[in-house]
């Protein structure tokens, strides 16, 4: 029997969800739109607050709270729904999802940061990319300029910063390319 899941409604979490056999979850364009589309759709239905996310080809990363309902029950819903669609779109059946979703507690501002960081620069440590700001399915653009998103609150990360809502983007910029020039993002 599966250990139930510690839940603790004011913390984030880093969530981590992989496409069984690591096959791809998203195949196409429309994948990617539908998925973050399913995922405003759960948001209305077991609320969470998302700080980052990051939608690979084969796996998928959030930085969430949910202060309502158990993570748990957030990712329950978004997985099913997501491998409903799925199957149904590629006419197979069976698992979707290599295993229960990945979890883990941020405990601190700095975790928070950090964890955004590698939720952004993800694609590039893959190879897909050669910037952040280049690939599509992440929320780091969202942290670049003032265009806003009904699902994503980046003042939680950006409110380690200082200065104007423009100069903590700025820093913000800064932080993700002094790990690319360190090379960690590599590692």
């Amino acid at each position: 029997m599966r250990k139930p899941r510690l839940w603790v409604p004011e913390s984030f979490y880093h969530v981590v969800c992989r496409g069984n056999r690591r096959d791809a979850l998203f195949k196409d364009k429309g994948d990617f739109k539908d998925f973050l589309h399913m995922l405003r759709e759960v948001n209305k239905r077991a609320p969470f607050e998302l700080a980052a996310y990051c939608l690979m080809t084969n796996h998928f990363h959030l930085q969430l709270r949910s202060q309502e309902q158990p993570v748990s029950k957030v990712m329950s819903l978004l997985n099913k729904r997501y491998a409903d669609y799925y199957n149904t779109k590629n006419g197979i059946t069976g698992h979707v999802f290599e295993k229960r979703y990945f979890d883990k507690i941020i405990y601190s501002n700095e975790d928070m940061l950090e964890i955004s960081r590698y939720i952004h620069l993800n694609p590039v440590k893959a190879g897909m990319v050669h910037t952040a700001e280049s690939y599509r399915w992440s929320s780091y653009r969202y942290y670049l300029y003032t265009k806003k998103s009904a699902l994503l609150n980046s003042d939680v990360i950006l409110e380690n910063f200082s200065g104007s809502g423009a100069e903590k983007r700025v820093q913000y910029r800064m932080y993700l390319n002094e790990d690319i020039e360190k090379g960690q993002h590599l590692s």
